[in-house]
Order: C-alpha cells, then sequence, then structure tokens
C-alpha cells in the first residue's frame, strides 16, 4: 500500500484531517497535522482495511533553524496486511507538544518519554511523563540541535564527599571553525 492509498483510505474516515504524502524509497509516509494525530491512530489502528496494530517505535528529527523545527515519526506496523507505515507530525519548537497515542498502543509510553528526555516535546495525557535516559536534574535535551555539545553541567564522584556532584561546564578557549561560528550565530538569533 502506497501513500497515496492510505491517504484515500484516511480521508473519509478522519474528518477534518489533511494529510500529505512524504519522500520514500522504502514504505509508505503520510503527514498528519497534530490536532488530528489521536483520530488518524484510531482509525490506522481499526480500519479493516488498515490494520496497523503494532507501534514498532516512535522518535523525532530536530530540523533547527528551519520552521517547523520538530518532526516526530511513528513508524507503524500491519501484522496482518504485512505493511508497514511511516507517519510524521510537524511541531513548532517553541511550545512542542502532542497528544499521547499510548491510548492507542501501550508500547508508545517509553517511546514517547524517549522523546521527551532527548528533545523536550511534551505528549499531553502520558500516564508518566518523565526523563528516561538523563538524569532527573539535567538540563536541557541533548539532542536539540541548539544544545551546547559540552552540555552544562558535569558530573564526577567526589570521592572526598563519597558523592556524585555537579558542577557548571568551564572550558578552554578553543580555536574557532566554520561549526562554532555557526553555533554563535545561531545562539544570537534566540
Amino acid at each position: 500500500m502506497d501513500s497515496n492509498a492510505v491517504i484515500a483510505t484516511l480521508t473519509p474516515l478522519v474528518t477534518g484531517a489533511s494529510f500529505e504524502v512524504g519522500a520514500s524509497v522504502d514504505f509508505a509516509t503520510v503527514y498528519v497535522s497534530a490536532d488530528r494525530l489521536l483520530e488518524t491512530c484510531i482509525v490506522l489502528r481499526d480500519a479493516p482495511s488498515l490494520r496497523f496494530n503494532v507501534l514498532v517505535e516512535v522518535t523525532a528529527a530536530d530540523y533547527f533553524p528551519r520552521a517547523p523545527r520538530f518532526e516526530v515519526v511513528y513508524h507503524l506496523l500491519s501484522i496482518p496486511r504485512k505493511e508497514r507505515l511511516r507517519l510524521k507530525v510537524r511541531l513548532a519548537g517553541g511550545d512542542a507538544s502532542l497528544e499521547s497515542v499510548t491510548s492507542v498502543w501501550p508500547a508508545a509510553d517509553f517511546f514517547e518519554r524517549e522523546v521527551f528526555d532527548l528533545f523536550g516535546v511534551r505528549f499531553e495525557g502520558h500516564p508518566d511523563l518523565r526523563r528516561i535516559l538523563t538524569d532527573y536534574g539535567f538540563i536541557g535535551h541533548p539532542f536539540r540541535k541548539d544544545f551546547p555539545i559540552s552540555g552544562h553541567v558535569e558530573m564526577r564522584y567526589d570521592p572526598e564527599q563519597k558523592r556524585v556532584v555537579y558542577q557548571p561546564v568551564s572550558i578552554e578557549p578553543r580555536e574557532v571553525t566554520p561549526r562554532v561560528v555557526r553555533e554563535a550565530h545561531y545562539a544570537e538569533e534566540k
């Protein structure tokens, strides 16, 4: 089933939604608006002609400084039909948030936590949205393109205090490269 066939099936079943074909070489890719994500996912799972009953993965991509900044990507599998689908949602960078799809596919729980932790995308209605890969005191979201390469704080074990201590990162000045110039330019635009 190609992207156009998926859209043709979804359009009458998801009222008011707009879909767009995404570029792909391996399997169908469809873009959906953020406000129709949950309804679209329910139809993708339940419609007899689709039956995408397995959520394989949820991930994201940061296209900073492009707008919209983020794309959240859902990889779906229809076991009965032996087909795959890539569902994408574009999000602005300011307050990036989506409805959680854990009510549709419970497997989304840890995937959404990972995307939240690493990219800062909030999933409204998630049963337990908290960090999963970084420390609870971690500042920022490390997979964002504007995250400093060195991070904000350094963790180390202090043998005298017999505990982990956090300290601000101090970096020695380094030779200016084109990447450093680009990062400085993006930081100024903020």
